[in-house]
């Protein structure tokens, strides 16, 4: 597994030791991965709904108001 160097800030170190202290993760490393995996995750879902307006706004528009939509 690559290894990797970063330097904290003394809020964000002081937290991530809480995180290994609480028991909810076992080290600093697991902490920070488990964080990338989520906003790869958000990031993901953030591509798929900017591709879906990104279509939706080069389809055109309508002439059909909300209510004429919603039925």
């Amino acid at each position: 597994m690559p290894r990797q160097s970063i330097s904290l800030t003394r809020p964000n170190d002081d937290w991530l030791k809480k995180m290994v202290e609480s028991e909810e993760y076992s080290s600093k490393s697991e902490v920070i991965n488990d964080l990338i995996r989520r906003e790869r995750e958000k990031q993901k879902e953030i591509d798929w709904l900017r591709a879906k307006l990104i279509k939706a706004t080069e389809s055109g528009f309508t002439e059909l108001t909300a209510a004429e939509i919603l039925k």
